[in-house]
């Protein structure tokens, strides 16, 4: 390593505009790192997580719901570009309902609280520099969604990536946009910090938030939770849920044995040796479903008080300069989660939703699901399972990227009788397709036809 790696760092994100706060977060992840510092968290350092409350059994009095929904503020992650679905543009404006996008869907929730309870609740976005402008552009279809003079978006922050051999920031001048790196969604803290937006927020009235990404159409707004949440009097509060077998990877809910502090534990912070002890669903039974509710006026103190530097774990991910080259120089990306700040905070608390709570887009197979009849939309646009989702494999050479998954799969196939449905091979569904039971489709070698009105079961078309 090279002395003055971090002083090479800091002096490109101040180049480039990168607020003071993000630099001081990025200098104190950085200095982790090349103490050695890894995240790990190992399992015997760690206990499971019991006895959490349920949402689905507390009383919470209906005008304490909407009075605490008055003062809630909706924020969304909107960062992220869909590039493992092929997409160079926000994620959110991928059509995920009818003719409707995710950041439609978001807005109609949004409105349809508003018009349900009285509340103001504002929608502010964290965007990308990449996401920014389409979005916002998006959004002037909704003229009634800005509140008094809050803006709809703030800017998430980057950093630049490091040489793993020498943790000095890479050059790519083959593609310099390259070189940076959002920080994980634990940016969220500076970036409320830094742009003034968790300053005006306080301002205008608003008390608590509910964040959760812009993929997650099961995050509605939701009297309920925030009036738990208000008189629960929690800094901080995680939504979690049962882990299925679906659930072995990701992100897990623990309890630290030297403190009894409540943590999260990532996939990229499981030791090897410990990968099959984090998986068990038995032991480790919730997860993270990345819906936080935060007390903005106890974030804003300890905001205040660190100079807006959470004391959040590193998280090392380690990449290579060009995602799609993995000859390309190797680096490291420093990150971080924004549900980990569940340890900073004294008394937080988690809540145990069910997985309406959870339907994140992260493949053209859950894009699939949602897009079709296992789910129905409420007059409050809420998606509402109507059977239990099958459990959907499509074949990552034909239907990974979503220009290819769209002109494959033109109209949605019925799934609400599906158990699960695998396809292999280059297969074109028609229209009034329905799938039975445990259906698969087998790889004919060429590209096939799904006829219009077929039924596919287990063995194969019917």
């Amino acid at each position: 390593m090279t002395a003055d790696g971090l002083t090479q760092a800091r002096n490109k994100m101040t180049e480039a505009g990168v607020a003071p706060t993000a630099i001081d977060v990025f200098s104190r992840f950085y200095e982790l790192l090349e103490s050695g510092e890894t995240g790990a968290v190992p399992e015997s350092d760690v206990a499971p997580l019991r006895d959490v409350p349920e949402l689905s059994t507390l009383e919470v009095d209906e005008q304490a719901g909407r009075e605490a929904l008055a003062a809630t503020a909706v924020i969304k992650l909107n960062g992220g570009l869909g590039t493992s679905m092929g997409m160079d543009r926000a994620k959110s404006l991928l059509r995920v309902r009818d003719d409707h996008t995710f950041l439609d869907v978001i807005a109609q929730q949004v409105l349809a609280a508003r018009a349900a309870t009285g509340a103001r609740l504002p929608l502010v976005l964290m965007n990308s520099f990449r996401t920014q402008q389409d979005t916002l552009a998006a959004l002037e279809r909704y003229p009634e969604l800005p509140v008094d003079d809050l803006p709809l978006d703030f800017l998430q922050n980057r950093e630049p990536k490091l040489r793993t051999e020498d943790l000095t920031p890479v050059e790519w001048p083959a593609d310099p946009s390259l070189e940076w790196c959002p920080p994980g969604h634990g940016d969220l803290y500076a970036a409320l910090y830094a742009s003034g937006i968790l300053r005006r927020l306080l301002d205008a009235g608003f008390r608590y938030a509910s964040v959760s990404n812009s993929d997650n159409l099961g995050a509605a707004p939701d009297a309920r939770i925030a009036g738990w949440f208000a008189a629960s009097g929690a800094p901080f509060a995680s939504e979690v849920a049962r882990r299925t077998p679906a659930d072995r990877k990701g992100g897990h809910l623990v309890v630290r044995r030297s403190d009894g502090r409540i943590i999260l534990r990532e996939t990229a912070q499981t030791l090897p040796e410990d990968a099959e002890a984090a998986a068990d669903i038995e032991t480790h039974p919730f997860f993270n479903t990345n819906n936080l509710w935060l007390d903005l006026r106890a974030l804003a103190a300890e905001l205040d008080r660190t100079g807006g530097v959470l004391d959040l774990p590193l998280i090392r991910n380690d990449k290579t300069v060009d995602p799609s080259d993995p000859s390309s120089t190797p680096v490291v990306q420093i990150e971080s989660a924004m549900g980990a700040a569940i340890e900073v905070f004294d008394g937080a608390a988690v809540l145990e939703v069910d997985r309406s709570r959870f339907l994140p887009v992260k493949t053209t197979n859950d894009l699939l699901v949602l897009r079709s009849d296992v789910y129905r939309s409420t007059e409050e646009h809420r998606l509402v399972a109507t059977v239990d989702a099958p459990l959907v494999d499509l074949d990552p050479k034909h239907y990974k990227t979503i220009t290819a998954f769209d002109s494959r799969v033109p109209s949605t196939p019925s799934l609400a009788e599906a158990q699960a449905l695998t396809v292999r091979g280059d297969w074109t569904f028609g229209r009034g397709v329905v799938v039975v039971g445990r259906a698969e489709l087998a790889d004919q070698g060429s590209g096939a036809q799904v006829p219009d009105g077929a039924t596919v079961t287990s063995a194969g078309l019917g």
